[in-house]
């Protein structure tokens, strides 16, 4: 293994059949040894079907972020010029993949379910050195990454996914006859997903993008995240052991480590690539549309961004209420240290005594939340930045009822709540930034005509929640109306974090919450029309026709026949 291109850069044999930014560079002797417990040997190296990938001579280290070390081993980061021998290999991959029957890549998803819960326990050993996360979250979220890709699993056996139609050819109909006309989802191609950095499990190497892709017989190219390669590596190891049991051809899956910027943008301008799932910065997922946008056949990205997440407590509510409505909104607050992206920063209220009570109650409950360390020194970094910009401005329209306190260079977060009326909202934009972490921003409103105001100012939103009794219906009506063209998920009398992976759930919204304006999801059985694209046969043989449409329906399937919805074979 190994050797030296020409230019004198190392190579190596690749193993096996999320952000854009810079990931940090970490060298010289760092004294971390793995640990022996684990049954997954790390070995830092990309994982890409056999293929001999150029380096760059860079790696990456993980850290940890409770106490600042490097962890081995180095992740050894693949050169830009081999995106497109990845990309044609993932191609090449999907020639085959896609025809495969719907019952193999129904196995294919359950093994890799399998294999990733057959490496528990090195999970739970690595995840949280790499993340700060306690076992619980590794095994709640690792619970999640496997649900999904069963129910995703369950999705394609069922076949209705493709959502056939047909209308039947009528040659006697006047004035002109009607052609035999078919219809189903294909999938689109490579896609190219992003692992996001504060889902390691989830959001990352087989999670909810990974998943939906493979499940339409899209092969899937992961750029693993700077800050958790050991997580990523582990999950990649089984699922190569899946594919590999499956008999499926190198390229349906590769895993590669690198820098976002470089290795990342570079697959994302293969002619190969179809699409991208990402979730992370406003800043990463802009800066890939811009790049996807800017190549001769541009493609569809998929971005999860920023969301503040409003919540509106109207009077009656805060009244009965107000107590226990403190008490959950400090939890869900602070659920994860404040790094979910359906995180409440912005609470709305209406001003007077209730709300200053309110705002005592929510202080002293996030005051009774400890420090605790950020998934990496970015996310910290970026959170401290935040609140020192409200802390500047607290003698002019904002509040501060609690602000964290973090050393120089730590990933230490502590819980922050600020105050300030709807004037001064509406006055300045910057106040909608998401401040990442387990801090919240009270708005009180005088007016109702200032209250709407203040919601229709509000950029697009994953979430919005409404706290009312039946008294705050008449009052709370026109929030929720103007609340529908704001957000992709309205809540009521609820906290907006725990986003169930369900058949009906939407996590998306319009922008800039996601990159295309709300019209799809990433969590529940609906993402998968992301990748995926509407094909038409017309007048086509019935052998030449794919299963879901010919006329016996020899896969049972449900379908759309001359506009009715029919169940069973077709007559």
């Amino acid at each position: 293994m190994g050797g030296k291109t020409s230019e004198g850069v190392p190579r190596v044999q690749s193993k096996g059949s999320g952000t854009l930014l810079d990931s940090p560079i970490v060298t010289g002797t760092v004294e971390s040894p793995l640990s022996t417990g684990m049954k997954t040997k790390l070995e830092g190296h990309s994982l890409a079907g056999g293929l001999e990938l150029d380096l760059t001579g860079e790696t990456v280290r993980a850290v940890d972020p409770a106490e600042g070390r490097a962890l081995d081993p180095e992740y050894h980061c693949v050169d830009p010029t081999c995106a497109d021998a990845i990309a044609r290999q993932a191609w090449d991959a999907f020639m085959e993949y896609r025809r495969r029957p719907d019952f193999d890549r129904a196995s294919f998803l359950r093994l890799c379910a399998d294999h990733i819960e057959d490496a528990t326990e090195d999970l739970i050993e690595r995840m949280p050195l790499e993340t700060a996360l306690p076992e619980a979250r590794v095994r709640g979220e690792l619970a999640r990454t496997l649900g999904q890709l069963r129910l995703f699993a369950a999705l394609v056996e069922d076949g209705s996914w493709v959502d056939a139609r047909i209308e039947t050819a009528q040659p006697d109909r006047k004035p002109l006859p009607r052609p035999d006309i078919r219809s189903m989802l294909h999938p689109v191609g490579p896609v190219v997903v992003f692992c996001a950095g504060n889902f390691p499990l989830a959001f990352s190497v087989a999670g909810g993008d990974t998943a939906a892709a493979l499940a339409t017989g899209n092969p899937v190219i992961v750029k693993a995240h700077h800050s958790h390669p050991g997580v990523a590596e582990i999950v990649g190891r089984a699922m190569i052991r899946a594919m590999d049991d499956c008999g499926l051809p190198d390229g349906v899956f590769s895993l590669i480590h690198g820098q976002g910027n470089r290795i990342g943008t570079a697959l994302v301008r293969q002619p190969q690539v179809r699409a991208v799932g990402f979730t992370g910065s406003r800043r990463g997922g802009t800066a890939l549309m811009k790049v996807a946008s800017e190549r001769e056949h541009p493609i569809p990205v998929f971005a999860e961004m920023s969301s503040i997440n409003p919540v509106f407590v109207f009077e009656n509510a805060l009244r009965r209420n107000g107590g226990d409505i403190a008490r959950g909104l400090a939890a869900s607050v602070t659920l994860g240290l404040g790094q979910f992206c359906t995180n409440p920063g912005l609470v709305v209220l209406p001003r007077g005594a209730p709300a200053d009570e309110f705002a005592r109650n929510l202080a002293r409950e996030l005051a009774g939340t400890p420090d605790g360390d950020a998934l990496n020194a970015g996310i910290a970094s970026a959170y401290h930045a935040a609140l020192r910009r409200l802390e500047l401005r607290k003698d002019e329209d904002i509040k501060v009822h609690r602000s964290s306190r973090a050393s120089p260079g730590s990933c230490r977060m502590g819980t922050a709540l600020f105050e300030v009326t709807a004037a001064a909202f509406l006055r300045d934009a910057s106040l909608q930034q998401e401040a990442f972490g387990p801090a919240s921003l009270l708005v009180t409103w005088k007016e109702e005509e200032e209250l709407q105001r203040m919601v229709r100012s509000l950029e697009g939103q994953l979430t919005g929640t409404v706290h009312a009794t039946s008294m705050d219906m008449f009052r709370a009506g026109p929030v929720i109306e103007i609340l529908q063209q704001k957000v992709g998920r309205l809540l009521f009398n609820d906290f907006p974090t725990g986003v169930e992976v369900c058949h009906a759930m939407v996590h998306g919204g319009p922008w800039p919450s996601t990159s295309d304006g709300g019209r799809s999801t990433s969590v529940g059985t609906l993402s998968i029309r992301r990748f995926v694209r509407p094909f038409c046969y017309q007048n086509a043989p019935d052998p030449v026709l794919p299963p879901a449409l010919r006329n016996d329906n020899p896969l049972g399937i449900g379908r759309l026949v001359d506009g009715e919805a029919t169940e069973g074979k077709l007559e």
